[in-house]
Formats: C-alpha cells, sequence, structure tokens
C-alpha cells in the first residue's frame, strides 16, 4: 500500500478523527513501501560497477536520506494536523506529496546498493512528528518557518552528501540532486507563504537533532 502522507482525508474531521488519520499515516509510512507517482531521476541509467567500500559509503548516504523523508512525512503531517488554514494545510500536503516520491526514490536505490533502510524508522517518526506538532501548535507563520528552516538544513545536508558520494555513482548523485532543488522549492514557497524566521536557539537545536539522527542513521 502507498503511505499518502497529510492526505486531504484531514479535511472536514474533527480533531480526533484527524489525529487517527495521522497515525495512519505514520504507520504506512513506517511499516509499508512507498511508491512514487513519478519515475525516478535514476530510471534508465545503466547500473555502475563501484568498489565495495564505494557500494558501503553510498548505501550509508542513502540510508540517511532515506531517514530524512520518514522525517519529512512526519514533519507535514503534524503541521498539516494542527495547522490553522485550510489553505495551508493543502500546502502541506501537497509539499508532502512530493517528498513521498523522494521517500520511494531512497527506498529504492538503499535496496540496491543492497543495504537496509534504518531499523529505527518508528523513533525517527515519532520525533520528527513531535517537531512538527509543536510547530504546528506555534501558529501557521512559525509552522511556515519551520519548514524554510528544515528544507534549507536540509539542502545543505544533500549538497555535502553530493560532495561525498562516489563519483562513479551516477543513480544516487541525480536523486539526491533532484531531492535538493526540489527542498529549495519548498523552503522558497514556504518563505512565500508568510513565513516568519525562527530564532537562533531554536535553530541550533534543530541543527543538533538533525546531526543525531545523520549519525547514528548512517550505521543503523
Amino acid at each position: 500500500m502507498q503511505p499518502p502522507a497529510s492526505t486531504p482525508h484531514f479535511r472536514n474531521r474533527s480533531l480526533a478523527d484527524r489525529c487517527l488519520a495521522a497515525l495512519d499515516d505514520g504507520l504506512r509510512t513506517v511499516f509499508t513501501t512507498a511508491r512514487a507517482a513519478r519515475p525516478s531521476p535514476a530510471a534508465g541509467l545503466a547500473p555502475a560497477e563501484l568498489p565495495q567500500e564505494a557500494v558501503r559509503e553510498a548505501g550509508a548516504l542513502m540510508r540517511v536520506n532515506h531517514v530524512g523523508e520518514i522525517c519529512a512525512q512526519a514533519l507535514y503531517q503534524s503541521q498539516a494536523l494542527f495547522s490553522h488554514s485550510d489553505a495551508l494545510r493543502q500546502h502541506f500536503e501537497k509539499a508532502a506529496q512530493e517528498e513521498l516520491d523522494h521517500l520511494a526514490w531512497t527506498a529504492e536505490r538503499v535496496a540496491e546498493l543492497g543495504t537496509h533502510t534504518s531499523h529505527l524508522a518508528p523513533l525517527w517518526w515519532a520525533g520528527a512528528f513531535a517537531w512538527g506538532s509543536l510547530a504546528g501548535l506555534a501558529g501557521d507563520k512559525w509552522s511556515l518557518g519551520f519548514v524554510v528552516e528544515t528544507e534549507r538544513q536540509v539542502e545543505a545536508h544533500l549538497a555535502s552528501h553530493l560532495d561525498r558520494l562516489p563519483a562513479g555513482d551516477g543513480a544516487s548523485r541525480v536523486i539526491v540532486d533532484q531531492m535538493k532543488r526540489e527542498e529549495a522549492e519548498h523552503a522558497d514557497a514556504a518563505q512565500a507563504a508568510g513565513a516568519l524566521p525562527l530564532p537562533a536557539p531554536i535553530r541550533g537545536l534543530m541543527r543538533m537533532a538533525a546531526r543525531v539522527m545523520t549519525t547514528v542513521a548512517h550505521h543503523v
């Protein structure tokens, strides 16, 4: 089954019903295989012969990116849940659908590299859902500011992965490059929608949490 992120079934329902729908979306995100609406940017590329060490490193980096997409689903699910505006909820739902493609692309690439997705996926989802819920409860403009900061940090993280991925791993590189461009678009859209800049301590906490996640997910 495809795990629909922050789907339109959130509208016209009570908060309790929307909470149950968010939990259902989360279970699908973590425990089912995502199916992309768009083909992977790596579709049609000939498989590359890489040294085993390069394959391991690429697999670990793509596992981290897959965790990032699990977190993205949780963030948009929770922010849509607590949004005060139907228009903003639809904004989050649209972004989440694009992130769902990223989730599917990274999962597919992890499998192709012969490694596993993170064993701590439920923990990553729960932590990100908590962050997104706090942002949503703070108000729509702060929630949009949280999106801007998150996506800017993710964009920088993906840029670092383009530097670290093996030069011969064209498939992983085109996926990460496409994701990087779309994360920047999400940040720009949130900025244009009226985002407020987050205080420096919050930005620092976000960077710290991301550093823990990326370090642990690289191995587990």
